[in-house]
């Protein structure tokens, strides 16, 4: 319990200390102290539910099991990497005018408070107030995003409020189809909406009314997953927000929803029992690939060619969860884990790359390895890694997801291979000529975090060679409580 605590309060209380002393110097120092005894905080939670089990506290609100606690500490790991990311980047930033003090506090403090709705979200066990925390989410990072007050962010930051509160308003409808089932089913009250209970009676409900709230529950979550259609708000928030805010988009923002969905999906497979729920998850993944792939090939902004990857790459997750199965879903996590560790990485570089050159435009941008070799590397290597070459951990997910759809799936395969080959030609031939090509960009004043990049690729190569047994061990616990197939 007091583990659980620290991981929620810490955030918490940082993000008010922040919104006083976040302008100063001492405050980015802050920010990455705090992040950081949140991820210690976090891998001691780990570590007693590996220990003890499932941990059910707080009058069952929240609860903690194989299917959360790891990505926990995936959210809590890149909330500091990026912290230590951020500090130097956003001193570039005030150097150019970007950051007033009002703003830096409100950067710092939302940050925060960012992270503290992200593990709420994951810890709670209330459907409830999981739907609270995103919308939260939702309204941090919308500041987050503006914080530049440029014309183009508060655009961005608009479209991304109106969509996903669009998204989060037919997500509460199908909160309230939920507990209408629930409360048919086992009574109503506060305990309708606990997910241990609705689980333990998940074939009680009524499958007229689950179909229905699913398919409102996937939307609505799914407009923060990047689901297409209802994805547009993604490219332009990762793209005019600061770049410590796209690294924590795609890497933190996108799994919590995507898991939000998963905990839906087990409820509504329980109580339909004819696989509908995946093939609706299979449809939108499928559609997702597909659209994102090709969307990749008209970019000319680095962080809206990223955006769309994190986009595609959400959609291969999307449909491998829709398989299910205890190797597709096995692949779908190991994929959540490699790929918030791989973006996050390619956003650390691309910050660092833009701010070299003065811009986000991919034709501004040439010759890293020349400027600063650290850069362009960690820019190429995390290309490759989220294109899938081997040995890196998306290799290895995508190769597991490839194998299942070819035996239960055959026909989706070629549409995924298809986008997948366009995906790799259109990120490819755009990264090269900005790493290798001829430049005139000067050095940055303050060196780069590169320190992050590289811990993270280091972390997504050891998953494709090796998954520690702990880990391998959460994989297939979670995989068969996500269940399906």
């Amino acid at each position: 319990m007091e583990a659980l605590l620290l991981v929620l309060a810490i955030p918490l209380i940082g993000g008010l200390l922040l919104a006083i002393w976040g302008d100063r110097e001492v405050g980015q120092d802050l920010n990455a102290a705090v992040s950081f005894l949140t991820l210690a905080a976090a891998v001691w939670l780990t570590a007693m539910v590996i220990r003890d089990g499932p941990l059910l506290v707080w009058g069952e609100w929240f609860f903690v099991d194989a299917l959360n606690v790891f990505l926990v500490t995936l959210t809590a790991f890149v909330g500091f990497t990026t912290s230590l990311f951020s500090r130097p980047y956003m001193r570039v930033e005030r150097d150019h005018g970007k950051m007033t003090p009002g703003r830096m506090r409100l950067y710092h403090s939302m940050y925060q408070l960012f992270n503290c709705m992200m593990l709420m979200a994951l810890t709670t066990n209330n459907l409830g107030i999981l739907w609270v925390a995103m919308e939260a989410a939702t309204l941090t990072t919308v500041l987050l995003v503006s914080v530049y007050r440029t014309a183009a962010s508060l655009e961005a930051a608009w479209k991304y409020f109106i969509l996903c509160g669009v998204g989060i308003a037919q997500a509460l409808f199908g909160t309230i189809l939920l507990y209408l089932a629930a409360e048919r089913a086992i009574g109503g009250g506060e305990d309708a909406l606990l997910w241990t209970h609705l689980a333990n009676a998940k074939h009680l409900l009524a499958p007229d009314i689950l179909s229905l709230a699913f398919v409102f529950l996937l939307l609505g979550y799914g407009t923060k997953v990047g689901l297409v259609p209802v994805h547009n708000w993604l490219p332009d928030a990762h793209a005019e927000g600061p770049t410590p805010i796209s690294a924590v988009l795609s890497g933190l923002l996108l799994n919590v929803a995507l898991y939000a969905v998963l905990r839906c999906k087990v409820l509504a497979d329980g109580a339909l029992q004819n696989g509908l729920p995946g093939k609706i998850m299979i449809g939108f993944g499928l559609i997702t690939v597909v659209a994102a792939a090709f969307f990749l090939s008209r970019q000319r902004d680095v962080k809206r060619m990223f955006a769309y990857s994190s986009i595609e790459h959400m959609g291969l997750m999307t449909f491998a969860f829709g398989m299910g199965g205890p190797v597709a879903n096995f692949a779908g996590l190991l994929h959540m884990t490699v790929h918030a560790l791989i973006k996050s990485a390619i956003f650390f570089a691309v910050g660092h790359a833009a701010q070299k050159a003065g811009s986000q435009a991919m034709e501004d941008i040439r010759g890293l390895i020349k400027v600063s070799p650290t850069v362009g590397w960690g820019l190429m290597l995390g290309s490759l890694a989220i294109l899938g070459m081997p040995p890196f951990g998306v290799f290895a997910s995508e190769f597991l997801i490839l194998t299942t759809a070819m035996r239960e799936y055959p026909w989706a395969t070629p549409f995924l291979l298809i986008a997948l080959g366009v995906a790799f030609a259109a990120i490819f031939s755009r990264v090269q000529p900005m790493v290798f090509g001829e430049t005139s960009v000067r050095a940055l004043a303050h060196p780069p975090a590169l320190l992050p990049v590289f811990i993270h690729l280091g972390l997504g190569l050891m998953l494709g060679l090796y998954i520690p047994p702990y880990l391998n061990d959460w994989y297939e616990q979670a995989a068969r409580m996500i269940g399906g197939g």
